[in-house]
This record gives C-alpha cells, sequence and structure tokens, in this order.
C-alpha cells in the first residue's frame, strides 16, 4: 500500500494507544498527539497526568508525540454551547459535539495540513466502504457493550475517508490484551467515565460558573397544579425521579420542563413513553437524505438498545421518527441516531 501516515489521538488510555500498536503492526508510520482542551490541570482527559500516559506509550511505540493547544475552541464550541443549552432546558451531549468541532473537526484538519493520510482514534466503532454506492460507511463496533457509534452520528464522507478505527474490530479484554503484549504500561488502566470538564458531577456548580442563573420555580402536575418548589430548571432532565426534594406519598418523575414558564411537570413513569419525535442538525452519513421515509433501528440514549422505527425526511432538512414502540424518556438536546442493521445512517439532535 506504499507508506502511509496516521496521527493517532491520543488520550492517555489503553484504547488509542492500543490503536497506534494496531496500525503500526498494519504497516503504517504513526505519530501521537493529544488535545489540550483545558487550562492548566482541571481536566482527567488532557491533564498532566494523562499527557505523560500518551507520551510514554507513544515512546514505547517509538512514535512522536505532540499536544496541540485547543482551549480556546473546546470552550467556545462545547463548554458554552454546553451551558446555553441547559440555561435553555434542554439537556446536551457534549461529548457528541467535541467530536464534531475537536476531533474530526480541528484535529483531523490539521493532520491533512502536516500531511497525514489519515487520523485515528481509539474508538470503539468501524469504517467500511460500499464499493456499488462508492460511499464511506460508519459501522458499529464488534463489541456491543463497548460500541460508540451513537456519538459519531454525525461524521461525514470527508471524514471518513481519511479515518482509521482499529480497536473497533476487538472487544475490550482483547484490546488490554494486546496493550499488554505490547508493554503497553497504560493497559490495565481504568476508563474515564465522566464530562471531561464536569469531573465531579456537580453540572449545577459548572453551569453557575459559566454564567447560568439558575431560577427557582413551581413543580405542577399536568393539570398546573403546584407540587412544590424547584431549584431551577438545569438542575433536572427528562425522566428524572431522585434528587426532587418533592413528597408527594408515590414516586414521580420530571415529565417536562418549560422554560417560558420557568416551570418542572412532574407525573407518573407511564407518563415518560412517546412514540414520536423530531430532531433537528440532522446528519445522513452517506451525503444525501433518502427521498422518502425509510424502515431502520434508532436509539435516543448512548447507553439504550437501538428499537424499530421509521424515520421520514421533513422539508426543511429536519427528521421525524415513529417508534413502533413508545420509548421512555425521550430528551430534547440529546441525539437520535439512526441504524441498519451495523450501518449508521445518521442523526440528529432532538427537538
Amino acid at each position: 500500500m506504499g507508506e502511509k501516515r496516521v496521527l493517532v489521538a491520543m488520550s492517555g488510555g489503553v484504547d488509542s494507544s492500543a490503536a497506534a500498536l494496531l496500525l503500526q503492526r498494519q504497516g503504517y508510520v504513526c505519530d501521537g498527539a493529544m488535545l489540550k482542551l483545558l487550562p492548566g490541570d482541571e481536566s482527567k482527559c488532557c491533564s498532566a497526568e494523562a499527557a505523560e500516559d500518551a507520551r510514554r506509550a507513544a515512546a514505547r511505540l517509538g512514535m512522536r508525540f505532540f499536544v496541540f493547544n485547543e482551549t480556546e475552541r473546546f470552550r467556545r464550541e462545547v463548554m458554552d454551547r454546553f451551558a446555553a443549552e441547559y440555561g435553555a432546558g434542554r439537556t446536551p451531549n457534549p461529548c457528541i459535539d467535541c467530536n464534531r468541532c475537536l476531533k474530526f473537526g480541528a484535529l483531523l484538519d490539521r493532520a491533512l495540513v502536516l500531511g497525514y493520510d489519515y487520523l485515528a482514534t481509539g474508538h470503539y466503532a468501524r469504517v467500511g466502504y460500499d464499493e456499488a454506492a462508492c460511499r464511506w460507511l460508519l459501522l458499529r463496533g464488534r463489541d456491543r457493550k463497548k460500541d460508540q457509534s451513537y456519538v459519531l452520528y454525525q461524521l461525514t464522507q470527508r471524514q471518513l475517508a481519511h479515518l482509521l478505527l482499529p480497536v473497533g474490530e476487538y472487544d475490550k479484554s482483547a484490546v488490554r490484551a494486546l496493550a499488554r503484549e505490547g508493554g503497553l504500561l497504560n493497559a490495565d488502566k481504568a476508563d474515564s467515565q465522566d464530562i471531561c470538564f464536569v469531573p465531579d458531577g456537580d453540572y449545577a456548580g459548572f453551569l453557575q460558573r459559566s454564567g447560568v442563573t439558575l431560577t427557582p420555580g413551581d413543580f405542577v402536575d399536568e393539570a398546573g397544579t403546584v407540587l412544590g418548589r424547584h431549584r431551577g430548571l438545569p438542575c433536572y432532565t427528562i425522566g428524572q425521579g431522585k434528587g426532587l426534594g418533592v413528597s408527594l406519598g408515590r414516586h414521580v418523575y420530571v415529565l417536562d420542563k418549560d422554560p417560558a414558564a420557568n416551570t418542572v411537570t412532574l407525573g407518573d413513569n407511564e407518563r415518560l413513553f412517546r412514540t414520536r419525535l423530531t430532531a433537528r442538525a440532522v446528519n445522513w452519513i452517506s451525503g444525501e437524505a433518502p427521498a422518502a421515509p425509510i424502515r431502520c433501528t434508532a436509539k435516543t440514549r448512548y447507553s439504550q438498545a437501538d428499537t424499530p422505527a421509521a424515520a421520514s425526511p421533513l422539508p426543511d432538512g429536519r427528521l421525524q421518527v415513529d417508534f413502533d414502540q413508545p420509548q421512555r424518556a425521550i430528551t430534547p438536546g440529546q441525539a437520535v441516531v439512526l441504524y441498519d442493521g451495523d450501518i449508521v445512517l445518521g442523526g440528529g439532535t432532538i427537538e
């Protein structure tokens, strides 16, 4: 294939380090890079410790290692948007924004400018190619438990043409075994779980530091009867049943949030189920929307299983999804992602 150069996005974790090891074994010439997303040492994902773990893995593999500062873009495109969306009563997914703007935006652009043929990451997903349609495909990872295709639905044909996802062919235990065999010191490093800029899970504190005002208001039922007081809309999400601070003699859940009235509607679990949603900011990975409604499977949260649905492109570019079975807690701001078997068709942001 000739000498192909790859820039591997490294976080200091085992997955991205194993990705570099696998690509070297496939004959690629690799260098490593980390994005510095937060100033100082505020984040686990790009802390001095994480950078050192990545640097040591790169050194073990004989690779050069770079750190690129993208703190301003990350704050503007991810953190500020996260705060604004929560302030507007929605529940965003910042990992999707980070992938779109930073990893497969800024870092991929930089890799191509520097003369690399590909960018690689440690995501559990796969890239394929449809010879008949002459189109790149995004596929689920082989390990369904670790599959991360949900957060990659915004990838484009251009990006997929320059993307390698080697660990998507393996399960997590095999990736750790490969790393141990390759002498990588982070082979048994624990996975990161938190949103990187809210590592303590204190969403309300982060939002207040970001200038979002938490305005107390009323908890109401579906008839509008006041049930109590809430601490501010950003403190709650659709489907939440804990930490509400109201005692009604039965377990209730957040059914809706109304920014105009500053109310949070509470009710029974069965009232959380819906069969239809609309989505905006839709991306079709093929590059074009279907000409007519399609049958597919879809899911509205990263951790849930996809379920049969009909997806209908709307004339204004939005998307309507009708599920065969009611879905619990469909949440504005989250993503709906569409699948045809293992192929990711695309998705959008739930309205």
